[in-house]
């Protein structure tokens, strides 16, 4: 391992009796309360775009306002890692909650008034997205201070289960919700008060919490402006050798897949005349795998160490796009997307895991922001590729473009030493 500076033993977390995930009160609160959240925020986010259509008729007004929802995370990302780094990171998520309770909550009132308008939504979408940003770099930055050091890569790995279980039921439930009335619009309504519901629900969770959200802060340690915080956030993740590798990696991971989804649609529907429902199965099979994977996760890096589980990650990945580029049978596609969603848990958890116990407590919410900001805004990039790609080349030799991009991943695993990545 090739870190400089801090290490994972050498960030030392506050002691405390080391119990049962299960039986860690503080954190079944918070993970009870962000299912619900996720779970809420799924049954939206079907009743989003056909709220949209149904006032507008416009599919390109419904995917503007998907986006709007996530261009704070390359807007507001790394200003909102240093804040969350100089607040209290529990009131920050508090705050958040009842900001998004509110918001979303302005849209069936608008409704009912008569009121209700385009940009009412848009609005609504991006402050939603904005608090977003701000719940989830505070959510992660404080876990490390909410479970022991030991259990970390089964509680990262509990909310990635969170993460596709709202995916795999929350449209299903949306649809069930908008079922209950016969007009679309006023079913997205009810299913957009549902949702600011949920938000009250992570509110009471997280009032119910004991634990403090961060170590106590010293104030010479705080930086003088914002800019100097996120400066100092991004000059601890480049200075960390191997944190900057796994950016990098990571970065391309997500630039490749990116697109895979949108690709697989194309696939089935051009190539090989596949039907809506099939099409649906094929991007169920995904919520599947990535739900089963986050439960083998933590047996996973119980017993391998950070590197052989990237390695063959970045192998598995290779393989089921490459499958992809020459399935010649409808299953083989349910088959590739099951690897590609069962094998990202494993990663994640080990990228997550080491970038927590890596960094201060006092730098969290500032590197994983910078990290997140790299890494994320890589799939906005690569969303828009793939779309020019698919266009130019077709699906197929566009996966087998990605299995190369992996094959390339492959060597820069093994060839920068990350292969080497050790748990603290």
């Amino acid at each position: 391992m090739h870190s400089t500076g801090t290490s994972p033993e050498n960030n030392q977390i506050p002691s405390h009796p080391v119990r049962s995930l299960w039986r860690n009160r503080d954190f079944l609160l918070l993970w009870s309360g962000q299912t619900v959240s996720t779970l809420g925020t799924n049954i939206s986010a079907l009743a989003l775009p056909l709220l949209v259509l149904a006032l507008t008729h416009s599919p390109a007004l419904a995917g503007f306002l998907a986006a709007t929802r996530q261009v704070p995370y390359l807007l507001v990302s790394l200003p909102a890692g240093s804040l969350v780094d100089r607040w209290d990171r529990k009131k920050t998520m508090i705050y958040c909650d009842l900001l998004r309770w509110l918001a979303l909550g302005t849209v069936p009132l608008a409704f009912v008034l008569g009121h209700l308008t385009l940009i009412h939504l848009y609005l609504v979408a991006f402050i939603e997205g904005t608090a977003y940003v701000l719940f989830t770099l505070s959510q992660i930055s404080a876990l490390p201070q909410v479970v022991d050091r030991s259990h970390l890569p089964q509680a990262y790995a509990l909310d990635t289960t969170t993460e596709y279980l709202g995916t795999l039921l929350g449209p299903g439930l949306s649809a069930f919700i908008i079922g209950l009335v016969p007009i679309i619009t006023i079913g997205a309504i009810l299913a957009y008060i549902v949702d600011s519901l949920s938000y009250l629900a992570s509110v009471f969770t997280l009032l119910g919490m004991r634990v403090s959200f961060q170590v106590e802060r010293v104030k010479s340690r705080q930086p003088t402006s914002l800019l100097g915080g996120i400066a100092e956030g991004l000059r601890f993740l480049w200075k960390q050798h191997d944190l900057r590798l796994l950016a990098g990696l990571t970065a391309i991971v997500n630039f490749l897949l990116s697109s895979v989804d949108l690709a697989l649609i194309v696939l089935a529907q051009s190539r090989l005349h596949l039907s809506v429902q099939f099409i649906g199965l094929i991007l169920s099979a995904g919520g599947i795998g990535g739900l089963l994977s986050s439960f083998i996760a933590p047996w996973l890096h119980k017993h391998f160490q950070y590197g052989p589980i990237l390695l063959g990650s970045v192998i598995a990945w290779c393989g089921a796009t490459a499958l992809l580029a020459f399935a010649p049978w409808p299953a083989l596609l349910l088959v590739g997307k099951f690897l590609i969603s069962f094998t990202w848990p494993g990663y994640g958890v080990a990228v997550v895991s080491y970038r927590l116990l890596l960094t201060p407590d006092d730098l969290q919410g500032r590197v994983n922001s910078a990290f997140r900001n790299v890494t994320y805004g890589c799939e906005a990039l690569g969303s828009a590729c793939g779309g020019i790609v698919l266009a130019l080349i077709g699906a197929q030799a566009m996966f087998g473009c990605i299995a190369v991009g992996f094959a390339g991943c492959i060597l820069f695993t093994i060839l920068t030493g990350l292969t080497g990545l050790r748990k603290g």
